[in-house]
């Protein structure tokens, strides 16, 4: 943990000089997840803002500023052994005062420069999420390693849980059984989709109802621990799989594999789309990029960019992608790692049918199928 806290901190240093600041806050809960190696300052998950914030100064002396219901937790439990001096005041003057974080952080650094902020936490700090993100998006080896194993673990939990269901489920029990397989992993899921039967094809949001499933249900979640957020879709049918459902799954899992081809470093998110764009009217299922969005990278957020026409990010050496193209009828969904070697899969289900794809350049993509069951 520690190589991996100085590590970050150092590019929170060239941030910091970059920008000529006195420092910078890190309030967000995504934001916080990356920096102390998978801590969490979250309480209230319907709020993007954190209950304790932290401070790191130009000079690399850091601080934790939290008031008093929160502190010691912080501190003996998220933040133990990584330097941070605790900084503390009261549930009720954070009440009376929304600035208050900001004046505190203004009072311990240097009064001739300004501070930077991921969120809006006064009038007087610069908001610089941005820049925040864009030091968030390479993975260091420790991060990788914990991906690996979540995204291992999800494509497990989800494809064993797949594999037990039984039609007349309802969506909503459906989702149910997903989160509790991902609750056992320690993991939330964040997202939680279910389409049974034709809200497959009206919906590519289907939140669960309580319509019970006949021939075909899709479950897409996105597993969350240690702020690390996995990706997948997973469709499983009652019976021989419809002709219409194969074709247009196994026309989804080519629009991937190009996908997967072209995410190489360097590349840009317009670069991406359009490869999506050429997959899909090779497939004979022109325009369908229209419909829903693709992916894009990922990490400590569901998707930190998604690729569009005029995206101007571009993709580095190991950070982590989720892309999810679809087809209308069925859908592709994985997370990967960019690595020298091309793509590494993370949420692959073993056991599970797989559909063989060669992209540009001769490399095979083993990508998720519909099952039988």
């Amino acid at each position: 943990m520690k190589q991996e806290t100085e590590e970050k901190l150092e590019r929170l240093a060239r941030l910091i000089a970059g920008e000529g600041l006195a420092g910078v806050l890190i309030n967000t809960q995504t934001n916080f997840a990356w920096l102390s190696a998978g801590g969490t300052n979250g309480i209230d998950s319907t709020r993007e803002a954190g209950v304790g914030t932290l401070l790191v100064r130009r000079d690399g002396r850091r601080f934790v500023i939290a008031n008093r219901i929160e502190l010691t937790r912080l501190m003996n439990e998220q933040l133990n052994g990584q330097g941070y001096e605790p900084i503390d005041f009261s549930w009720e003057e954070e009440k009376a005062n929304p600035s208050l974080v900001a004046e505190v952080a203004h009072s311990l650094v240097d009064k001739g420069l300004p501070l930077g902020a991921d969120s809006p936490l006064g009038a007087t700090v610069r908001i610089v999420d941005k820049a925040i993100a864009q030091a968030r998006y390479k993975l260091t080896a420790a991060e990788i390693d914990r991906f690996r194993l979540l995204g291992r673990e999800a494509g497990e939990a989800i494809g064993k849980m797949a594999q037990s269901l039984v039609p007349g489920l309802s969506e909503r029990e459906v989702a149910r059984r997903a989160i509790d397989a991902l609750g056992a992993l320690g993991a939330d899921s964040v997202v939680t989709l279910v389409a049974a039967d034709e809200r497959l094809r009206l919906f590519r949001h289907p939140t669960p109802t309580d319509l019970c499933w006949d021939q075909t249900v899709m479950m897409a979640v996105c597993a969350k621990r240690g702020g690390l957020i996995a990706s997948l879709t997973r469709i499983v049918c009652a019976g021989a799989v419809p002709e219409d459902l194969r074709r247009r799954t196994r026309a989804t899992a080519g629009v991937m594999a190009s996908l997967l081809a072209a995410t190489t470093p360097g590349a840009s998110g317009s670069d991406l789309y359009e490869a999506a764009v050429r997959a899909y009217r090779d497939a004979g299922f022109p325009g369908e990029e229209h419909l829903h969005h693709q992916g894009g990278a990922a990490g400590y957020r569901t998707r930190d960019w998604v690729a569009h026409p005029g995206c101007t990010e571009r993709v580095q050496k190991d950070q982590a992608f989720a892309w999810n193209p679809s087809i209308t009828g069925s859908k592709v969904e994985e997370t990967c790692i960019t690595s020298d070697d091309g793509i590494e899969m993370l949420t692959t289900t073993t056991d599970w049918p797989a559909i063989i794809v060669e992209a540009d350049g001769g490399r095979k993509y083993l990508l998720p199928d519909v099952l039988s069951l």
